[in-house]
């Protein structure tokens, strides 16, 4: 069982991101205040969960959150500002959204740029430890992963529906037969180098 919160004197936020190593599609993030009463036996991190368990989490967690908010970064703005600002400011927007004003924020992972509304505590691996962030890191990637479906009916040749942007075999065979779409991240260089998204 998760953790349900840090400490019990003020509301915390558990906030994550999904799509940081994308090759296409935008960042998503996500922030949620649950009670300190919550409690499922299933939620982990996203990584760790199937489709369908991701799906049945995140009814749960819209429905007994306090409250919950999801952003999203563009492929355009994460080759403006790089990935790792585009991920904190996409966390900074979903915070922005909440109805709720929390006094600490849980951060998956160990960097973050301060957020001036509320001190943040950065937790590597956090997503397994802490339910608000396990909570966050579902509703981002079922978003994000959402988002990718309605995306490949349009680009069918690059499996979205699949690999949700990931840098897969079959996404990089694409790539060379078909070249980029306006949904790829410029800024992102393979590792193959007969084939760069510059």
């Amino acid at each position: 069982m998760l953790l349900a919160f840090h400490q019990q004197d003020v509301i915390e936020a558990g906030c994550d991101e999904a799509g940081r190593g994308c090759l296409a599609g935008p960042v998503f993030a996500a922030a949620v205040i649950l009670p300190v009463d919550f409690s499922d036996p299933l939620l982990n991190d996203s990584k760790q969960l199937t489709h369908k368990q991701r799906e049945n989490l995140r009814k749960t967690i819209e429905k007994e959150a306090l409250c919950y908010s999801v952003a999203q970064l563009s492929p355009a703005e994460i080759d403006r500002i790089n990935i790792h600002n585009a991920s904190y400011r996409a966390m900074h927007l979903a915070l922005d959204q909440l109805p709720m004003s929390p006094g600490l924020l849980l951060i998956d992972g160990n960097r973050f740029i301060p957020y001036e509304k509320a001190p943040h505590l950065c937790i590597v691996k956090g997503d397994g430890i802490y339910a608000s962030i396990a909570a966050a890191s579902v509703l981002a990637k079922t978003y994000r992963d959402d988002y990718m479906q309605a995306l490949s009916e349009e680009f069918p040749e690059y499996k979205w529906t699949r690999n949700k942007g990931y840098p897969t075999k079959d996404h990089r065979e694409a790539l060379k037969l078909h070249g980029p779409t306006p949904h790829h991240r410029f800024s992102f260089k393979l590792k193959e180098s007969q084939l760069t998204l510059f």
